[in-house]
């Protein structure tokens, strides 16, 4: 089945804001309206558990993000260690405080595969450690873009914040 851009121009515009939440850096990201490219738009410092969620409500407030897109850092075999137990702290905390849709993903491997676009675009391995936060935002929201795209209704393989697999218990 093949679908054109204007069936994307037709739908509500959607403006998505990816996440990947470190224990000293959170990588944010942005998609187009059309939710076809996500792009890496800057890292917040982590401050406090307040200030963090204040500067993630402020990027959803320039952004005008009607979803928030957080990478959960799964083991290798799925399973729930504990960084995305931290992780998943943090999205609770989100949920709470702000009113939209919080999707987690299956973040494994984004980071590795942030440094090799890096890589590619031939930017220093110097020059990359304050972009590779951003970056991994930027391929944990776009897998969560082309997922959307080839399957809108079902999403198989993604859980929205509710499901216990991913987000764990609320």
């Amino acid at each position: 089945m093949s679908t054109s851009l204007n069936h994307f121009a037709t739908r509500d515009p959607l403006s998505a804001l990816g996440l990947d939440v470190g224990n000293r850096r959170i990588g944010v990201a942005g998609s187009d309206r059309l939710g076809l490219l996500a792009t890496g738009l800057g890292v917040i410092q982590r401050r406090s558990l307040s200030e963090d969620i204040a500067q993630v409500q402020e990027w959803i407030r320039r952004r005008q993000a009607t979803v928030v897109v957080v990478g959960i850092p799964l083991l290798a075999d799925g399973s729930v260690g504990s960084q995305a137990r931290k992780v998943q702290r943090f999205v609770r905390a989100l949920q709470v405080a702000v009113d939209l849709p919080i999707v987690t993903v299956n973040e494994y491997l984004s980071t590795a595969q942030a440094e090799w676009d890096l890589r590619e675009a031939g930017i220093p391995a110097k020059a990359q450690k304050g972009l590779i936060d951003q970056q991994s935002a930027a391929v944990i929201l776009q897998t969560w873009l082309d997922e959307r795209r080839a399957s809108p209704s079902e999403m198989p393989g993604w859980q929205s914040w509710g499901n216990k697999d991913y987000a764990g218990e609320v």
